[in-house]
């Protein structure tokens, strides 16, 4: 789940991230059924790759119900 700003703090602690293949998976038809609602997609994979740990990472998922977008932000 996220907080009020759409954020997952606390999902990894730097202790913990390392180089390497990660996968986020967003439960996005729960989000929406919990809204009353219906959705195209029952879920979102993330696949992603980090070499470089000095950097900042933002992962935003842009949704709508039958469509969604993502990026690597910082």
């Amino acid at each position: 789940s996220t907080d009020e700003h759409g954020r997952c703090s606390g999902l990894i602690t730097k202790e913990a991230f390392t180089a390497g293949m990660y996968k986020i998976r967003f439960e996005t038809g729960q989000y929406w059924e919990n809204l009353g609602q219906t959705s195209f997609y029952p879920y979102v994979e993330i696949v992603f790759t980090i070499t470089d740990l000095d950097q900042t990472f933002h992962l935003p998922l842009l949704l709508s119900r039958y469509a969604y977008t993502t990026y690597r932000g910082r």
